[in-house]
């Protein structure tokens, strides 16, 4: 069949040109997906040796752990590797999507490793001096959870209401009323504050009410999540942006962890695979 050009003539509004060019959002263009780390090039056989054991060794440890049975993950102290393995060892594990840091005394850094659940984690004195360094499995670093409980106090602070607070006060009611309720494993309850008709007082009480606490997590994928502890136990503020840096959603969430930040059992089983593999090839001649 021959396929007949129709010309289609469009008239009314819009229809002509015109010298002002529409303007489009900017779409993401990547995502963040697994690849299996390379060994730098020219490394000494010893170093890539002593940080194939290394991992092995931490393999070994997070074979049997069940992360769906809950309980700590396996724990490997790295403090003991030479600067040229521990080097290789940073290298292979990557950077993952899941930064964070807590302050205090003691600040901790911690970065997840390509592997979800599979962090590593250097805490300093307050010197800024290392004193201890780790890789860790888990859906969240033990030392995370520790910190935000310790600093945390179990209700919100009582405030004086400004003239001005209009939805605080109502806010406040809720987030005590879920903090009671709260048991430990139970759903977030999230309270989004994104479309809520908050004044600069309603602001300004909820800042005193719920100060920020010590844990700050970064999670990136398409744009990227804040997560904010606070100084009342469980109760966390967690921003989403979009691939421009602009907020698109601002919450409080009542439960023990924000599920955004957490490392799910099936993607912990993933890592173990995945390292296993990584391990495998390492050991292999002529891997370098």
């Amino acid at each position: 069949m021959k396929t007949l050009s129709i010309p289609v003539r469009v008239v009314g509004p819009g229809s002509q040109p015109e010298e002002e060019q529409l303007q489009y959002l900017d779409m993401p263009r990547a995502m963040n997906t697994f690849q299996m780390p390379r060994v730098p090039q020219r490394v000494a056989p010893e170093a890539l040796s002593e940080s194939c054991d290394v991992l092995a060794e931490f393999l070994d440890a997070l074979i049997p752990w069940d992360p769906a049975v809950g309980g700590l993950g396996p724990r490997l102290d790295v403090t003991g590797l030479t600067p040229a393995a521990l080097d290789i060892t940073n290298q292979m594990l990557g950077e993952g999507e899941v930064g964070i840091q807590v302050n205090g005394a003691r600040p901790i850094h911690i970065q997840e490793s390509v592997f979800t659940g599979i962090w590593r984690v250097c805490e300093l004195d307050g010197e800024g001096r290392l004193v201890g360094d780790w890789i860790e499995a888990g859906s969240t670093p033990d030392a995370v959870i520790r910190a935000a409980l310790a600093a945390a106090a179990p209700t919100p602070a009582l405030v004086s209401l400004p003239v001005g607070a209009m939805n605080s006060p109502a806010l406040l009611e809720e987030i005590q009323a879920h903090l009671r309720d709260l048991q430990p494993g139970t759903r977030a309850h999230v309270i989004n504050l994104t479309l809520f008709p908050l004044t600069a007082e309603d602001q300004q009480v909820l800042a005193r009410a719920l100060p920020v606490g010590p844990v700050a997590m970064m999670s990136r994928g398409f744009g990227h999540c804040k997560i904010t502890s606070t100084l009342v136990r469980n109760v966390w503020r967690v921003q989403y942006y979009n691939s421009m840096n602009t907020l698109i959603l601002n919450t409080i969430e009542i439960v023990d962890v924000p599920d955004v930040a957490l490392a799910a059992p099936d993607d912990l089983a993933d890592s173990k695979e995945r390292l296993a593999e990584l391990v495998a090839w390492m050991g292999e001649p002529g891997a370098a």
